[in-house]
């Protein structure tokens, strides 16, 4: 059965700094926990929802309509499009916005959705069900070296080569449908000494194919500077990411926003339009690691414009 848990909910509630009469979005919607933190915390306010699966509409509408039906606005659509959906709305300019980057809980946790390596199920892996990549087309269809490119610059994995000519020779042989199957293909590909290690096998390979199919890396980079642009002054940014190359692209859009570049010996004093709130990534504490295994590689950036 699918349950919710918001990873660093407090910390990201009390990062944006809400008012009452504000304007927010929530890029990553889900299953509504961080929206119904920020939609309670609204009066006159009015938060924007966004999200591309439907059944994320659907759960977050039953989280969502018993606090206010009013005061939000569910955006059916990728938060690549958050300023061009906003100025469609008349909104330019915005109070807060957060991302929860990764994959929803219900997402991983239903198996159809061919997500998770621990269920057998399509490869599947769409985050919008109406696109047309899927895994399963990336896998049986993508060349040796586009498969091993994105198997190692998304998983970072260092057997990228020997996955990506597993695959070529058991897709010649049949095409791999499910994701039990790619499983035991990438078995086939790791030494015994990976294999016997800690944690599953198959987890670099799945992220990078689901980055893959949803350009999680593209979307998000071309959303936060759309949505810094749309900050208006002592509105927030705050960013959750899940895996090193998100937090990476974070870090440094942070760093390029929140610092000007002027040559030694110039006599100018310009300040930076941005500011840094957080300076190292918050984390999950103790409690919250113990009750929610998703939080461990969880880090939560903040920035301000001035």
């Amino acid at each position: 059965m699918y349950v919710h848990k918001s990873v660093l909910l407090n910390e990201a509630i009390e990062g944006l700094n809400i008012k009452p009469d504000g304007i927010y979005v929530d890029a990553t919607t889900g299953g509504g926990g961080h929206s119904s933190h920020i939609l309670s915390k609204l009066t006159t306010g009015h938060l924007y929802c966004f999200d591309q699966d439907e059944y994320a509409y659907k759960r977050s509408k039953e989280v969502l309509d018993p606090i206010s039906k009013d005061n939000y606005t569910f955006i059916p659509s990728n938060f690549v499009n958050v300023k061009s959906e906003l100025n469609k709305l008349g909104v330019t300019k915005i109070d807060g916005i957060l991302y929860d980057l990764g994959v929803s809980s219900f997402q991983f946790d239903i198996p159809e959705r061919g997500f998770s390596y621990n269920y057998d199920a399509p490869l599947d892996m769409r985050m919008n069900q109406n696109q047309e990549l899927t895994a399963e087309i990336i896998v049986n269809t993508w060349s040796f070296n586009d498969l091993m490119r994105i198997f190692t610059r998304y998983g970072e994995d260092p057997f990228s080569k020997q996955i990506a000519r597993a695959i070529e020779r058991e897709r010649a042989i049949k095409p791999i449908h499910t994701t039990f199957e790619l499983v035991d293909v990438i078995k086939s590909a790791l030494p015994a000494k990976v294999l016997s290690k800690k944690g599953h096998p198959a987890k670099q390979t799945f992220q990078a194919l689901r980055i893959a199919v949803n350009d999680e890396l593209k979307v998000f980079e071309v959303s936060i500077n759309d949505a810094l642009d749309m900050l208006a002054p002592k509105g927030r940014a705050v960013v959750i990411t899940f895996h090193s190359l998100e937090d990476r692209i974070c870090k440094t859009v942070f760093k390029e926003r929140s610092t000007v570049d002027i040559p030694k010996g110039v006599p100018l004093n310009i300040e930076a339009p941005y500011e840094l709130i957080t300076r190292k990534p918050v984390t999950a504490s103790e409690e919250e690691l113990k009750e929610n295994n998703r939080a461990h590689s969880a880090k939560m950036r903040i920035i301000e414009k001035k």
